[in-house]
């Protein structure tokens, strides 16, 4: 994580991984109920790696890098 943080450019860490990890994060705490802390931070982890995948690829789409 701390990589992430350090080699991303702030602007960018603000456009895209901050949104993507607030829905992760909403998604999480209305559906993810496994009662296992583990268990829901994977998945919050997982919801996030996937739209952050979604995002990318539409800036792909898009013609934006």
């Amino acid at each position: 994580m701390f990589t992430l943080v350090g080699m991303l450019p702030v602007h960018r860490l603000l456009l895209e991984q901050l949104p993507a990890l607030v829905v992760a994060f909403a998604i999480a705490e209305a559906f993810f109920e496994f009662h296992s802390f583990t268990l829901e931070c994977v998945a919050l982890l997982g919801t996030w790696f996937v739209i952050d995948a979604a995002v990318q690829l539409g800036r792909r789409k898009l013609g934006r890098s």
